[in-house]
């Protein structure tokens, strides 16, 4: 891999960095990896409508790009391909809420939904009115299949515009989240692949292509695409993929349109104007009217070469709203987006913290500067540590050991990111565990790591396990004088937690998650309950948790997903085990190692 990068675990803030030092009205949130206008206490006193959109980094210029006057207020970006924290997005929107409240853009992923999603459950708890809309403009999605729904892609950035000039032009907070809803509700996209990008942490491509192979229908995080063909020529490949978002958007003859032509990161601009051409021409020809069209990089997928083609379906009020003013520099000039005929000799068809009262505006930590995230394995300053320690130390590091197994089982089902994000989880955990001693119950340390987990595990990881070890903890103090043992009492805490998952992923047994893992696990431990033998014995408890685990995950290699990024695979991630339920049995297989050295 060769990148242009200092360090990989701090390319997101780098970037950030360079970002805001190139354009004198944005700022970075001190201690964080969000951008937001540096008017923004101006922007709060005239009482507009905030806008915060954002996500896993990888898609410059999105989101950092679109923060300015007539478009978003601040973007909270993730690492690469991963989302933001629950606690990142909160502070954006304690950083830019005042009384007209704050619109949410969200594409929809999982993690995105989850951890924004927590965000404005807690923002409006503090007083913040806060609404949230979510994108979904990948008609590939349509074609069928047992997936998390359509996608959030580059469509998105046309919802940013309109939203932005509702906000700029004063409107309240129903009616800017009505204009976005009403675009969301006819926005298409759909793109293809000409090559895999890397993500920098992992250090290799997610997919590879054959000479003279393309996918279809991809996402925007380095996942393959929701079926292979060979390589044709532009016009042709142009024309399946609008006909696809046509009849997705129902467009009659005589429809009108914005176009969109969205370089997904190492297109040439030759060719990506070749495809513009043959785009209008497409659409022209089923006798839909172009009103706009841009050409460019506005939602990448870091160095992937490919495109994707968004259409709005739009009327006046829409059009009026695309060419109003803004100061985000990744929108194009305003002079740009009309769309020119073609001479008639020439080729035939030519053809988007303040809390309300929690805050003032002097005191919104704004800092031209952004930290990167420490290195590392910690280890323990002390060689004699208490059970609860020794168990947690277990099972960090079984994670860091397995990241590299992780990563590459997740690059083949998924996008690549769970060993990395497991990885640094662990080494927060154990960091604080050196920092803040080795004591206290068990209960208290699991809400402990919950929060901390939820500060800097994003994409979908972290709200899952944070909800897992709220709810265990909660089932361990409530369940201490009913539950006659330890064992009985740890058994609760693993099914009550599971439970929570189940409920805020909205995943189920046999939808290939880590849930294929815990069921199995949580059965298995409630039989050893049963057998005398065993009863007594934690480490034969966990063993045989441990054991079932693995084997739950192994099974899900014949398993279709009907959750997550793997969803979008369908039948081509058979043959992989799911990353997250081999990751719970590398866990429980870690607790059940350490209990039985214990108990020697």
């Amino acid at each position: 891999m060769k990148k242009l990068i200092n360090d990989v675990r701090a390319v997101v803030p780098d970037a950030l960095q360079g970002v805001v030092r190139l354009a004198p009205g944005l700022r970075l949130l001190a201690r964080s990896q969000t951008v937001v206008r540096s008017d923004i206490d101006a922007v709060i006193a005239r009482g507009e409508v905030t806008l915060i959109s954002g996500g896993g980094a990888g898609h410059e210029p999105a989101h950092a790009g679109y923060v300015g006057a007539g478009m978003l207020s601040a973007a909270v970006a993730g690492d690469v391909f991963t989302s933001p924290s629950v606690d990142a997005v909160l502070d954006a929107i304690r950083a830019v809420g005042g009384p007209g409240g704050v619109l949410l853009i969200v594409k929809n992923y999982t993690g995105d939904r989850l951890n924004f999603g927590l965000a404005a459950e807690l923002a409006r708890a503090e007083g913040i009115a806060t609404e949230l809309v979510v994108v979904a403009d990948d008609v590939a999605l349509d074609l069928g299949g047992d997936h998390a729904g359509r996608r959030g892609i580059a469509g998105t950035v046309l919802i940013h515009k309109i939203a932005g000039a509702a906000a700029a032009a004063g409107w309240p907070l129903a009616d800017v989240r009505d204009a976005a809803l009403k675009a969301i509700d006819q926005v298409g996209t759909m793109g293809v692949a000409l090559s895999a990008c890397t993500v920098p942490a992992a250090g290799q491509p997610g997919f590879s292509l054959g000479d003279d192979e393309i996918e279809l229908g991809l996402g925007i995080h380095g996942e393959a695409g929701v079926a292979r063909s060979r390589i044709e020529p532009s016009a042709s490949l142009v024309d399946r993929i609008v006909s696809r978002i046509v009849s997705s958007l129902a467009l009659k003859s005589g429809s009108r349109v914005a176009l969109l032509v969205n370089n997904l990161g190492a297109t040439p601009a030759m060719e990506l104007s070749i495809v513009a051409r043959d785009a209008l021409a497409a659409i022209e020809a089923k006798g839909i009217r172009v009103e706009r069209a841009w050409a460019g990089g506005f939602l990448t997928a870091l160095e992937m070469a490919g495109m994707s083609l968004s259409l709005l379906q739009v009327d006046d009020a829409m059009l009026a709203a695309l060419d109003a003013p803004t100061t985000a520099a990744a929108w194009p000039a305003a002079h740009l987006g009309r769309v020119a005929a073609l001479d008639d000799d020439a080729i035939a068809a030519s053809a988007i913290d303040a809390a309300a009262g929690s805050a003032q505006a002097g005191q919104r930590p704004l800092a031209g500067s952004a930290s990167a995230m420490g290195s590392g394995r910690p280890t323990s300053g002390s060689a004699l540590l208490d059970p609860i320690t020794e168990s947690i130390r277990a099972v960090c590091n079984a994670l860091i050991d397995a990241e590299p197994e992780l990563t590459r089982l997740d690059q083949a089902a998924g996008d690549g990111d769970l060993g990395i994000s497991l990885t640094r989880g662990s080494q927060a955990v154990l960091a604080a565990l050196d920092g803040a001693g080795q004591s206290g119950p068990l209960p208290e340390r699991l809400r402990s790591m919950s929060g901390l987990l939820r500060r800097v595990l994003g994409g979908t990881s972290g709200p899952l396990y944070a909800i897992f070890l709220l709810r265990a903890a909660a089932t361990l103090e409530s369940a201490s004088a009913s539950a006659p043992t330890e064992a009985d009492r740890l058994v609760a805490a693993l099914h009550a937690g599971t439970e929570a998952i189940a409920q805020i992923g909205g995943a189920r047994a046999g939808d290939r998650t880590m849930l294929d893992a815990l069921f199995p696990a949580i059965e298995a431990a409630r039989t050893g309950l049963n057998r005398p033998t065993e009863r007594g014995s934690l480490a034969a408890l966990l063993s045989r948790a441990a054991e079932a685990a693995r084997q739950g995950a192994d099974a899900t290699r014949q398993i279709a997903a009907r959750r997550g990024r793997a969803s979008y695979l369908g039948e081509r991630a058979i043959g992989v085990p799911d990353p997250g339920a081999v990751a719970v049995g590398i866990m429980l297989r870690a607790l059940a190692d350490v209990e039985s050295r214990r108990t020697r």
